[in-house]
């Protein structure tokens, strides 16, 4: 008989996915069943099921390819759910399932019953019910929903005991992503006519900058014309950091530096831009901006100037930019390298000094070119966001929209499945750490060799600065009594762990847990006032 289960994981085979992220229930185990018969679709286990959101979300990422997490009834559709908006957030598309309640029992107040639909609503772009007959036609639809437009999570429903029943068969219809039409040739003229009168525009690189092959596009555009590009944390590695028009990244380390460079133009030219990373108005200059991407642009237009809204596929909108036939503007590319090169020497350690800065150095040298590098939310992230060095987008991934603590541990675990050939390190904070601590033993588990690297500084440090900054006391921030009076285990569920309280000790730590054949954590023992000076600055 071909049930319900069978038929979504047949369904899920044929649209790619290849992971299944969560913590099963009782209702999911004839969804179980059928996963272990479908060759090359795996279900993996994760400690908590906010983790396997994150972890759909990267394989996203690396891949091109969809993956699914599931979460059970209330307290794990809600773990899900930190997951989820992540990775809506993030835009990121993934099938979030969840079981629920059968049509009779969901209106009733009975065990772990809430309602799902009204929970993942607000941070998915569809929620919808499976049904016996409607399997395939439910989970394709969810997922040209997902990947279409602006990709983004979609959840699905299992309402509990339809796993079992017959399904009648159905013909597969895989999702074809909406195709993104040009911008019209008016706009693409009004483009061109505000870029040719412009003298000192500045590109600014957001997050949709990379859904489209256009890096290269982008290069060209600021080689010809010698602009300056600032980048949003998302779209790191967009432009290398040692191309002579990069100029640094917004609201990160020193972002008062990187300021005074889009503080002079005359021009934004924003590409891809998506203000779930940050609002246009927060950083810029009363100057019209140029905004190409595949939405309109999200900008207060009482205070600001759209001077073109080039809305289509941003391949067109480019090529029609590069091809104008125009002076190179104004700028001083030698003057914006000097700065940058003094930004960069401000982020640098103190020589003999051993501190977050040093971590990163360290962990830079080891880490190969094409290594990958998962960091987390808190103080360190605003140092990595200016200070690491980046080969290319898929080669440092954090969250900025989401903004999750815990998301560095999932995301290098589903990094290693996702490209198992390539060297993976995480960096995270204390807090972060502490959050996602189970998830060592999914690593353990799973047998992948990842350096997990645990900035301990004792402190919420990115909280600690706030506070200070408004002159409070330092209050419910504090994790342990002081960062070097705390004594590492020799393992974390069967990870060895690494203390480094020095430079010596970290040279010796890095080499260690890069030889491990499975993972390894290291514990950096730091001050937190090593950021008081670097992050938070203002971007205006």
């Amino acid at each position: 008989m071909t049930t319900v289960a069978k038929v979504m994981a047949e369904t899920l085979k044929e649209l790619g996915v290849k992971y299944i992220f969560g913590v099963p229930s009782g209702n999911w185990i004839d969804y179980l069943a059928a996963i272990q018969e479908t060759e090359g679709l795996e279900f993996i286990l994760v400690s908590n099921e906010s983790a396997g959101g994150f972890m759909a979300d990267v394989c996203w990422r690396l891949t091109g390819t969809i993956a699914a997490c599931f979460g059970t009834f209330g307290p794990g559709a809600c773990n899900l759910s930190t997951g989820v908006c992540g990775g809506y957030l993030d835009r990121s598309p993934m099938i979030a399932f969840t079981d629920e309640m059968n049509d009779e029992m969901r209106p009733r107040i009975t065990q772990m019953n809430i309602d799902h639909q009204t929970l993942f609503k607000p941070i998915t772009k569809w929620t919808g019910r499976l049904a016996p007959g409607k399997v395939k036609e439910i989970i394709n639809k969810a997922a040209h929903l997902s990947l279409s437009d602006v990709p983004g999570p979609v959840h699905i429903g299992l309402p509990a005991g339809i796993a079992a029943q017959e399904s009648v068969a159905e013909k597969t219809v895989p999702p074809i992503p909406t195709r993104v039409q040009p911008a019209a040739s008016t706009v693409l003229e009004q483009m061109a006519d505000l870029f040719i009168r412009s003298r000192k525009p500045v590109v600014v690189l957001g997050i949709g900058s990379m859904r489209f092959d256009i890096r290269n596009l982008v290069i060209d555009i600021l080689e010809k014309f010698s602009i300056p590009a600032v980048l949003t944390p998302m779209a790191k590695g967009m432009v290398p950091e040692d191309h002579p028009c990069y100029a640094g990244v917004l609201a990160h380390a020193l972002g008062d530096q990187v300021g005074l460079i889009h503080q002079q133009a005359d021009l934004v030219i924003g590409i891809g831009y998506d203000p779930v990373e940050l609002n246009y108005e927060d950083w810029m200059p009363d100057v019209p901006l140029l905004h190409i991407d595949t939405i309109s642009a999200d900008l207060d237009k009482t205070n600001f100037t759209l001077g073109c809204d080039a809305v289509g596929h941003l391949k067109t909108s480019l090529e029609h930019l590069v091809s104008l036939d125009c002076e190179e503007k104004v700028w001083s590319l030698h003057e914006l390298i000097d700065r940058k090169e003094k930004m960069f020497a401000q982020l640098s350690a103190p020589q003999g000094s051993f501190d977050s800065r040093k971590v990163l150095d360290g962990l830079r040298e080891i880490l190969p070119e094409d290594g990958i590098m998962t960091c987390d939310v808190g103080a360190h992230l605003h140092l990595i966001g200016q200070h690491w060095k980046t080969g290319s987008p898929e080669c440092q991934l954090m969250t900025n929209g989401g903004s999750s603590m815990g998301f560095a541990i999932p995301a290098a675990i589903a990094a290693k499945l996702s490209c198992p050939e390539r060297e993976i390190c995480c960096v995270v904070g204390d807090g972060g750490f502490y959050m996602m601590v189970g998830e060592m033993a999914t690593a353990r588990r799973l047998g992948l060799k990842i350096v997990f690297v645990v900035i301990m500084d004792a402190h919420l440090s990115l909280i600690r600065i706030k506070q200070e900054r408004k002159d409070y006391n330092r209050y419910g921030t504090q994790l342990q009594s002081t960062a070097v009076d705390y004594e590492s285990s020799p393992s974390i569920f069967g990870v060895p762990v690494f203390p480094a309280k020095n430079n010596q000790q970290y040279d010796r730590a890095l080499k260690e847990a890069f030889s491990s054949e499975g993972p390894a954590v290291i514990e950096v023992f730091v001050s937190t006032d090593a950021y008081d000076d670097l992050i938070l600055k203002g971007n205006k």
